[in-house]
């Protein structure tokens, strides 16, 4: 997800992709663990979007 459509959201649609983007994070992690993920890549990609999601619903808080 790209820093233009996490602005897009409203704090509501934050809240909510933050959580399921935390799970699905979890989820490739432990997949991972039991057997590698043929693309690691993927447990960035996720990572990353959620810091892009945390740091947005923080920098809105702030405001």
């Amino acid at each position: 997800m790209k820093q233009s459509e996490i602005k897009q959201l409203s704090e509501a649609e934050l809240q909510e992709k933050l959580g399921e983007t935390k799970k699905s994070y979890a989820d490739l992690k432990m997949a991972h663990a039991i057997s590698p993920l043929e693309n690691p890549i993927q447990l960035r990609n996720v990572r990353r979007t959620v810091a892009r999601l945390a740091t947005e619903l923080t920098n809105r808080e702030g405001q």
